[in-house]
């Protein structure tokens, strides 16, 4: 019993400093930069997965804008889309639109795979806008 006793003493100690208003400021800006890090990786992760989908399934008809295809890089052909952008572009790649078939013509693809292709052609034609 002491025993059990003594290790709750302890483990309420280590908790208590553990918790001390000292250690939150110096943990806080090594946890921000850690998660800062994290989302860089995931966004570069996300754009060479976007890029690979789009030369592989996109690119054949959105390279030169075939089949009433907006072309990549051609501000003006992309003008009239939803403002909503990456989430109604996503579900229109994904389902197929007009004469843009369901993923490309590559239903083997996943659906995260078509939503980084489309943010990698919004980013390629409009590379200020801010990202999700």
């Amino acid at each position: 019993m002491y025993r059990a006793i003594l290790f709750f003493m302890l483990l309420s100690l280590v908790l208590l400093i553990g918790c001390s208003p000292g250690n939150e400021e110096s943990a806080e800006p090594v946890a921000q930069a850690t998660e800062d890090v994290r989302a860089e990786s995931w966004r570069e992760d996300q754009l060479l997965t976007g890029q690979e989908v789009y030369e592989a399934a996109c690119a054949s008809c959105h390279e030169q804008g075939e089949g009433d295809a907006p072309a990549v890089g051609n501000r003006a052909e992309w003008s009239g889309r939803s403002d909503l952008w990456t989430a109604i572009l996503s579900a229109h790649a994904k389902a197929g639109y007009l004469q843009m078939p369901v993923k490309g013509g590559h239903s083997e693809l996943a659906d995260a795979d078509v939503s980084a292709a489309v943010e990698y052609m919004l980013l390629k034609t409009f590379p200020e806008m801010p990202r999700d």
